[in-house]
This record gives structure tokens, sequence and C-alpha cells, in this order.
């Protein structure tokens, strides 16, 4: 019996669809409502129901024993065989052999344990658009058969401005779980969807509802719909006002849109970090570089993309110590520009990885990694065959796995809590399979990671001490159950987009 119709509690709403959705998170709240409990709850449940003796229980440390460690941290080191002992949501110790007998054991023999994979711009928001604009490029150059593969128009002015509240929420819900299944234990969600406060609630619900760590990208929305993003102090008191909570918040900037200025003066009122998309093709040099030339960048700067970008606006923001995120897969296929991924490393700043539109590609860390070495690998070697002798060093495995860890934990300023095996950071961790057919034998961790592995290699993963994925399988939720209520979310979005589904086209 819902809440109105029960005589005891007539004072209280019925619940919306975004309230029934949040009660069929949790794998098996389907069976204590009476409904039908799906494959995938089941599956959820027995791997939950094979979790070691002790671990999730109050008080009770884990310890993760006998894996390939891969700290990040120079001043732990890494491990052939070693542990790491986890107290509540924090890390107390990482060595070869702990002697912790009280604690509950994860036996990760084979396993390679590491911290979770940091993704610094992601627009979950379009989840349900997945593949939808595959051959897709960021704005069109006039040609007939890229018109219809346009991102601004297609995805931006069109299906953007038919998003109610309770698309935001499954929308953002599943993306999350979803790249926490591929390891990505931290995300910044830049929405870009508020077009009331209750878009923006259901998508901090969404994030919130997921269990992961997650920044909260305030940014300015699109379409016909969008409102300029002046809910921002009210959203940090509501949601941000405490620092310890998986949940934080960064300020959208974008300089192409008009009152970017009032955004920069709101977010640093509030201390928050401002992040904005920067893009030669969108024609943001000019008023980047001016920016930067009046002294505006700070190191509170996340700049994404930083594609077409004069020698200038470079400096401005390396002197600034800005950071860089960088979505290499995406800006090579939807003609952003050449990542300038060389330009960062030589400048010095701080750098890291992010998936972007999933309605374009992939938001599994693996692909990010293999496309950012190899492209730089491609660049460097490229010179050397042409006779240049004072080209780049090339990068190797290990670099750029730190700019999936630590790298993105920097452009958070969540570094002091995540990104490495450091004691005292939060255990965010993830154990990645080395017995795997597509992996074994296991000869060199770091180019086992980034050359051989993908998300089906992500066995378990943890996120501030808590088991989220087992053996393979995600803990909490009725992933089946959810995915229907994704496909829903996408018949309507298409119907009110005014878009044909086409699977072949």
């Amino acid at each position: 019996m819902c809440r109105l119709c029960d005589p005891k509690t007539p004072q209280l709403p019925c619940p919306t669809r975004r309230d029934f959705l949040k009660a069929s998170v949790v794998a098996g709240a389907a069976t204590a409502t009476g409904m039908t409990m799906t494959a995938g709850a089941a599956r959820a449940q027995e791997a939950m129901a094979t979790l070691p003796e002790g671990v999730g229980e109050v008080g009770r440390r884990v310890l993760i024993k006998g894996g390939a460690v891969l700290s990040m941290d120079d001043g732990v080191g890494n491990f052939t065989v070693g542990d790491v002992l986890i107290d509540g949501s924090k890390i107390v110790e990482v060595g070869a052999n702990i002697d912790a007998s009280d604690a509950a054991v994860i036996d990760a023999t084979g396993k390679v344990v590491m911290p979770g994979f940091v993704d610094t711009h992601h627009h979950q928001f379009e989840t349900a658009l997945r593949s939808q604009l595959s051959n897709g490029i960021l704005v069109s150059d006039g040609r007939p058969a890229n018109v219809a593969a346009n991102y601004y128009e297609t995805i931006l002015q069109k299906f953007s401005n038919a998003y109610r509240p309770e698309d935001v929420y499954i929308n953002e819900l599943f993306g999350s779980i979803a790249q926490m299944d591929a390891g990505v234990t931290t995300v910044m969600d830049v929405s870009q969807i508020h077009h009331s406060p209750e878009h923006s609630d259901a998508a901090i619900e969404g994030l919130r509802d997921a269990g992961r760590r997650s920044v909260f990208g305030y940014f300015e929305g699109w379409g016909e719909r969008a409102k300029y993003p002046a809910d921002a102090a009210r959203i940090k008191e509501q949601y941000f006002s405490s620092d310890d909570q998986l949940l934080t918040m960064v300020m959208g900037g974008e300089i192409y849109l008009p009152g970017y200025e009032e955004a920069w003066k709101v977010g640093r009122e509030l201390d928050l970090p401002i992040a904005l998309h920067v893009v030669g093709t969108f024609g943001m040099q000019p008023t980047f570089d001016e920016l930067g030339a009046a002294g505006m960048f700070g190191d509170d700067n996340i700049f994404i993309h930083m594609t077409g970008m004069s020698d200038d606006g470079w400096q401005y923001a390396a002197d600034a110590g800005a950071h860089v995120s960088l979505a290499v897969p995406i800006e090579m296929h939807m003609r952003h520009g050449q990542p300038p991924i060389q330009k960062a490393i030589d400048l010095g700043m701080s750098t890291s990885l992010s998936t972007d539109v999933e309605c374009t590609m992939t938001a599994d860390f693996f692909t990010q990694m293999r496309s950012l070495i190899t492209l730089q690998r491609m660049v460097v070697n490229n010179q050397a065959l042409s006779g240049v002798t004072d080209h780049p060093d090339l990068m190797t495995c290990l670099q750029a796995i730190r700019h999936a860890t630590m790298g993105g934990a920097e452009g958070l300023k969540l570094d002091s809590k995540i990104g490495s095996l450091t004691p005292g950071k939060d255990a965010d961790i993830i154990l990645l399979d080395g017995e795997a057919i597509n992996v074994a034998p296991l000869n060199n961790v770091p180019g086992a990671v980034v050359t051989l592995m993908e998300r089906s290699n992500v066995d378990t993963v943890m996120v501030a001490g808590q088991v989220k994925k087992w053996r393979g399988e995600l803990l909490g939720f009725d992933v089946a159950r959810l995915r229907g209520e994704l496909e829903a979310s996408r018949d309507y979005l298409f119907e009110a987009a005014g878009i044909e589904r086409d699977l072949f086209g």
C-alpha cells in the first residue's frame, strides 16, 4: 500500500517514480515490497553471501592479502606479494606480510591490488543514449553526411530538452554503477541538465544512491529549457555542507556561454573548484587568453580538453597551477583536435583522464589508458623515425596509470583522500584478475593493466572500505530491473525528442 493510500499516514505524499526506483535499487528490495526478484538481484545476493566472514561488519578490520600490490605511492612502494589493511573506511597499513589476526581476510592471490580509477569528466545524464552518436562529431561541418551526427545539435539541443527529473535520476544511477563495475571508483559528473531544481536534485540523488565517490559538476544547462545555474548556494548548503562524505561539488564555468563571469564569481565565493570545457573549435581561444592574461586562472581550475589553444594560453594555465583533463578517445573521434598530451607533459601540468560521452565512446578506463599511451608513443615514435633526435620520452604504462589514478585525484582536490594506496587515505581499492585468460601469465603488473586488461578483469571494487563488487558481481543493485527502467527512459527520450531509434543507422 502506498503512503497516500495508508489511512494512518494521510499527510504523506504519494511516492514519485523516482522514489520507486530508489526503493528498488538494493537487490532484495523487490521481495520486501512483494515484487518478483530478478535473476540479476538473485546473483547479487548469492555473491554477497560468499563474502569472507567478517567483511562488512562494523568495527571489523579487513586484510586484503597476498596480491600484487601497485600502490601508486613511491613512499609506500609496490609488492610482488603484499597486503593492505583497512580499518573502517581507511587504509592503515600496506606491506609485504601484515600481521592482523583480528581482521577479516580477502584472499587476493592472483590479483592486482591497486587504487580505483578516477574519471574527471563524464556526462552521465546521457547514459540512456549510449552509442547513439557512435559516428558523431562535435559540431557539423556543413556536409550533409555529418549533419545528423552533430553532438551539439542532436544531444544538447534535442535530447537534452526532453529530460524529466526521473530520467536524470536513472541515467545518473545506472551510469554510476556501470562505471563502478569497471573499477572507476570516483567521477566528476558534468551533468549539464539543470532545467529546474528538481532536475539538479535528481542528479545528486542518482550519484548518492550509487554509493561511489562522486563530484557533482554543476554546469550550465543546454537547449531551450536550460537555465542559468543560480541554484549553486542552495545546492551546496543542502547537499555538500560537509567535506566528510563521498559527494563533493565543482562549479561549471563555461566561457562560451553568457554569464560565465558570474559563475566564476559564485564558484569562488563558495570555495568550489571551477571546471570548464576548453575547445578551440568553439572559438574560445581569445576569451581564454584574456582571462589568463588578467590573472583569473588558479589552481582551482580544471580545464577539460585544451585542444587548439595558444601557447600563451597554455603558459597562463601552467603558471597558475591549473589542472588538465584529457578525453583522448573522444577528442580523436569527435574532431575536438589532437589531444594535447605532450603539451601538458612538457609544461609539467597535473593531468588526468576522462571519458566524456557514452553516446559516442565507452566509459571504461582501460580504453582511456590505452588511447593515451598509444597516441603519445605514436607521435614520439614518428618523430624518431623521421630523424628527430631530441624527441620526448616515450610514456610508460606506469605513467599512464598515474594519470588514471593520482592525476585525477589531484585534479578534483581529493589527493589527500584517494588516488594511491597510502595509509591514512580512504580505501578506494580495486582487485584486477591477473589469472584471467587474457592476462595470464602475469609478468609485468603496469603492463598487464594498461595493455592487456579490460573491464571483465575487474574482480572486486571497494569504495571507502565498503565492498561494492565482489568476484565479478555488483552488490546491492538489481541491475536487470534498473536496466529496464533505463530502457523505458530511453524510449521516452527518443519519442519526446522526435528522433527515430534506428539500430543499424
